[in-house]
């Protein structure tokens, strides 16, 4: 099978490094990539928001799966341009990703399929604003209704802070907080079978202790020996299920990705957000454990076969990944600055803990930062605790001049 991956953040690392695992796959493509993924795919030029110009590349090499792995390039609509070339493609249409590119779109899908969710209000003028934020109180949760990689969510006690926010937005979703601690739980769909993975738990405070402002996500775990072992059997039933059956209901049949962002509540499981891709850094630690080899698995969703597919097999290993970012991540990271120890990595860590790269680039013989998250370190281990020591002990052999990363990812976990 020839694979094309379109991205070129560690996601798409994560997702490359699998796929050059699996013995099906004979020749693995990535556009554009990064510095790290070109040791495991060949990389090539793309606009990755242009479907014909991806059509065009697939239909050039000879890909028999094309994967999506960023949202942007699934809310422009490239899946369905590769689709029309007649090549399987992992991924949602342009419609079906309203779930992730509209809160409102969302919002209005699980109200038909029936999900529990925060209750919210979609605001359009200040006056709406003012309303809402005075309905719900703090703490503020104001969501742009557009994509913002990660970063298009304010969570604040100041009200001023969540108008500005929400003022700035052309369409807001504002809505009650939701308590309780934060699962992300992703699931493989072809838009009838549902097929979930192991959930995961990510870190999206830029400091310590759940400090500091939004990011895209500086770490994330798997296991999580905390969770009720009914969980994920729970979110199917009550989530992800009737949201693919209600998409489908709607004539915007879901296939691909369907990832739930969830908080467990005092009163149950809610729904926070969907995403139409896999997660980043979560992807990193989901895949880290999946046994079961990744192509025949993404070409099955793509072909609409997924209920021939064979229950997956996992390690009962533990994974952690730490997200080394940019000086000044998330605000106005720099870029162009030298990374070394990369190779210490490789020859003292592998092949418990290796190095997903994010935001890199080559520069000549030296591999430089490219973006405001640059790396992430991932490791396994026999449970948390031997993963944890794994990954950090990676990351203290990485040189990046004002680099920053947390240092308790997963430590609660580990420790209890």
């Amino acid at each position: 099978m020839k694979v094309l991956v379109i991205g070129g953040g560690a996601r798409e690392h994560a997702l490359c490094r699998s796929l050059s695992l699996d013995p099906d796959v004979t020749a693995l493509h990535c556009a554009p990539g990064n510095a790290g993924i070109a040791e495991v795919a060949e990389l090539h030029p793309v606009d990755q928001l242009d479907g014909d110009a991806v059509a065009r590349l697939a239909t050039e090499l000879g890909a028999d799966l094309v994967v999506v792995g960023p949202e942007a390039p699934l809310v422009a609509g490239v899946a369905d341009a590769v689709r029309a070339v007649g090549i399987p493609v992992f991924g949602p249409s342009r419609e079906a990703a309203q779930l992730e590119g509209s809160k409102a779109f969302a919002k209005d899908v699980m109200a038909g399929a029936g999900v529990p969710t925060a209750r919210s209000y979609v605001c359009t003028t200040p006056a709406e604003i003012d309303e809402a934020l005075d309905a719900f109180g703090a703490p503020y949760v104001v969501k742009d209704d557009g994509l913002a990689a990660g970063k298009g969510v304010v969570v604040t006690e100041n009200v001023e802070q969540a108008r500005a926010h929400a003022l700035a937005c052309d369409r807001v979703v504002i809505e009650e907080y939701l308590d309780g601690p934060e699962v992300s739980l992703f699931a493989i769909t072809d838009g009838v079978t549902v097929l979930p993975l192991r959930p995961a738990q990510d870190f999206k405070r830029a400091l310590d202790g759940d400090e500091g402002p939004n990011t895209g996500g500086m770490g994330a775990y798997s296991p999580l020996p905390w969770a009720d072992p009914k969980l994920v059997d729970e979110v199917m039933d009550s989530v992800l299920q009737p949201t693919v059956d209600e998409l489908r209901r709607r004539g915007t049949p879901f296939s691909g990705l369907l990832y739930a962002g969830l908080a467990i509540t005092s009163r149950g499981v809610r729904v926070i957000e969907f995403n139409a891709r896999f997660g980043d850094p979560e992807t990193q630690v989901v895949l880290a454990r999946l046994k079961t080899p990744l192509a025949g698995v993404l070409l099955n969703s793509a072909n609409g076969t997924l209920d021939d597919q064979a229950p997956l097999s996992w390690s009962d290993d533990a994974a952690v990944t730490v997200v080394v970012a940019s000086h000044n991540y998330p605000e106005t990271p720099r870029t162009g600055d030298p990374i070394e120890g990369l190779d210490a990595i490789a020859e003292q860590d592998a092949p418990h803990a290796y190095v997903l790269h994010a935001g890199t680039k080559r520069d000549g013989d030296a591999i430089v930062s490219a973006g405001g998250r640059v790396l992430s370190v991932t490791a396994t281990g026999t449970d948390l605790a031997q993963a944890r020591e794994r990954a950090y002990a990676a990351v203290g052999r990485i040189r990046l001049d004002g680099s920053q990363h947390r240092t308790d990812i997963a430590r609660k976990a580990a420790e209890a």
